[in-house]
């Protein structure tokens, strides 16, 4: 498919995006440091499995149904009305009476945030080829920002005023943030409109002949996995004895975990120079350590520590494989993002369930062999992948898409 020339992404126009992503993302991660609060108001302890696993599969259905939308719609207006759905999708989570109720909202709360992975890759289309890279890690530090400071607003608001509070709070600054995209974007039209049939059956053949987009995909989900199922997890633990800690503690954890969001915009001008395999290896070597540091370093500050590195070591390798996929097909990039954003976060939603379960069953030792074994199976893919040469292929460049 062909688009017209897109114009140049300015600062401005850069900046909007990394915040807007921010916002969008964040509602999906509102709901992890209020996971025990939740489960007590509701009187139904399985809130702490179903909410982040289902929500997260709902990210995943809205990355299969709703993200190709870009490469059919134009992009500016699709980007404002996701964010209304999403504000409408708040409200019902704010309202809901039961769990049930609760687990659909956050269903439709997660197919609406993929608003944020329309943003990216526009990101990348008006970007140049050679400042690609910078651009990706620009608007992804703005996306990390949110996911980490999501848990820490989340946590303050929950503990002062309700978990309701949280997503009512939530629903204004969706609706601000399709005004910042309706101001800020401009208009991209795509040249030649397809069916909506036609975008999703080019998925298969996409993901079929792309073995550098499979790689790349399952590598992050193995990484996301471990993340999710620290995050997950995380309110459980500081609950225990001795910490006793309650949402507020674990949302501040997203404060710290903040230190690592600097990484992606370095990480995407070091993949634009050097190729993305080293830094890809690197981010799942870094999870790996992490989960040493959480199983060998009891107490608050392993904690503290090991999340430094966990969130370094998978927003690193998040913006590198972003790189990778986005220099495959120009006029894809949509498509591309579907399937690399939908891996990712299936991989995030069965690594909640996993490491739920694995805190119920054998505590948080379970979690961090959990943890440790998936990064561990993602850097033996990288390391083959750098082997084989697939990163530094050369990308597919054209007419933006």
């Amino acid at each position: 498919m062909s688009t017209h020339h897109a114009p140049a992404l300015s600062r401005t126009t850069l900046f909007a995006m990394a915040l807007a992503a921010g916002l969008a993302v964040a509602n999906i991660y509102y709901n992890q440091p209020m996971l025990e609060v939740i489960g007590q108001n509701l009187h139904d302890p399985r809130a702490s499995g179903w909410i982040p696993t289902v929500t997260q599969l709902g990210y995943a259905a809205g990355l299969l149904f709703l993200v190709p939308l870009g490469d059919m719609l134009e992009r500016r207006r699709l980007i404002v009305a996701q964010f209304l759905v999403l504000a409408l999708a708040l409200v019902v989570a704010a309202i809901a009476p039961n769990l049930a109720t609760l687990a659909l909202a956050s269903v439709l709360v997660g197919a609406a945030a993929t608003v944020a992975q329309q943003i990216v890759p526009f990101a990348a289309i008006l970007a140049s080829p050679a400042k690609r890279g910078a651009a990706i890690g620009t608007v992804m530090s703005g996306l990390l920002t949110g996911i980490l400071l999501s848990r820490t607003v989340a946590g303050a608001v929950s503990s002062t005023a309700g978990w309701r509070a949280m997503f009512w709070l939530a629903v204004p600054v969706a609706v601000i943030g399709a005004a910042l995209m309706r101001r800020t974007l401009p208009a991209h039209h795509p040249r030649e409109p397809l069916r909506y049939g036609q975008v999703l059956g080019s998925l298969r053949r996409l993901w079929t002949s792309e073995p550098v987009l499979r790689r790349a995909a399952v590598i992050q989900a193995l990484l996301f996995a471990s993340f999710s199922a620290f995050w997950t997890t995380l309110a459980a633990r500081l609950a225990q004895p001795p910490l006793h800690l309650g949402a507020a503690a674990a949302g501040l954890f997203g404060i710290v975990g903040a230190v690592g969001v600097a990484m992606a915009p370095l990480a995407g001008r070091v993949a634009d120079r050097k190729g993305p395999a080293p830094v890809i290896a690197t981010g799942a070597a870094a999870t790996i350590l992490a989960w040493l540091i959480f199983g060998a370093w009891p107490g608050l500050w392993g904690l503290i520590v090991g999340v430094v590195v966990l969130d370094f070591g998978v927003q690193i390798a998040l913006v590198s494989n972003q790189h990778v996929i986005y220099g495959l097909h120009p006029e894809y990039k949509s498509r591309l993002n579907t399937l690399f954003m939908t891996t990712m976060f299936i991989g995030g939603a069965l690594g909640s369930f996993a490491g739920a379960t694995a805190w119920n069953r054998y505590g948080w030792t379970g979690v961090a062999v959990l943890g440790g074994v998936l990064p561990a199976a993602a850097l033996a893919l990288s390391l083959l992948q750098r082997r084989q040469g697939h990163a530094a292929a050369p990308a597919h460049e054209g007419e933006p898409s």
